[in-house]
């Protein structure tokens, strides 16, 4: 996080949170399914990528470019799982319970695989 410039931080504030806005307004006038695909839309890594640019020189732009892209396949397979978990343990166990259930699963698996991949 040392390495991040004020402006990156904004813009990936700005962009993640449109992207937040905009997929409300979509499920709000298309229904929840719709606006559950576009709420799937990866923001937070392109608002990363987009602006890296600011935060690292060109040599360097590259190298964590290609690892802010493994991770991020890792953790779309991870929302993946995290989603089916959501849907299956509200429609269980109720919507309250299904999700803190789901997205504590989430954070268990997340930790637990960057655990083991950056203490390798």
């Amino acid at each position: 996080m040392a390495h991040l410039s004020l402006i990156g931080i904004l813009l990936r504030f700005l962009l993640g949170g449109a992207a937040v806005v905009a997929a409300s307004l979509i499920a709000k006038r298309a229904g929840g399914a719709v606006g559950g695909i576009f709420a799937a839309f990866p923001a937070v890594f392109l608002a990363a990528l987009l602006t890296m640019r600011f935060d690292y020189g060109a040599r360097e732009l590259v190298a964590h470019s290609i690892d802010l892209s493994q991770g991020a396949l890792i953790g779309m397979a991870i929302n993946v799982a995290c989603a089916a978990a959501v849907g299956y343990l509200c429609t269980s166990r109720g919507w309250k319970k299904g999700l803190t259930l789901s997205v504590g699963g989430w954070l268990l698996v997340s930790f637990t695989i960057s655990y083991v991949l950056f203490s390798l």
